[in-house]
């Protein structure tokens, strides 16, 4: 049992196996032995996830069978949670003072 977490741009090979892709967070269950997975395509919450979780477990959910093998992970550098910077936006309060002048329809 293992549970792999990866980030959307460092993950474009395991979503063209698993045939993911679907957009982002997303969740999947992969049975290695059985070459399968199963995709969670409920919403992002704790009780969807927890449902998803025990229709995986009951096998209420059917799986899709992988198109390759399992591609090899890798190891990486934890993330400390501070290399993502949210953008500086600009203040564009001071154009609220500009007149434009109405356009013209004519042709």
């Amino acid at each position: 049992d293992a549970v792999v977490s990866s980030e959307s741009s460092g993950s474009s090979g395991i979503n063209a196996e698993y045939g993911g892709g679907a957009g982002y967070p997303a969740l999947a269950a992969v049975n290695v032995k059985k070459n399968a997975v199963l995709h969670h395509r409920g919403g992002f919450s704790k009780d969807s996830i927890n449902e998803f979780l025990q229709y995986v477990i009951a096998g209420r959910i059917a799986p899709s069978v992988l198109r390759k093998e399992v591609p090899k992970l890798r190891k990486a550098t934890p993330w400390d949670g501070q290399d993502g910077q949210l953008p500086v936006e600009e203040d564009y309060s001071d154009l609220d003072d500009i007149e434009l002048e109405p356009l013209k329809t004519e042709l």
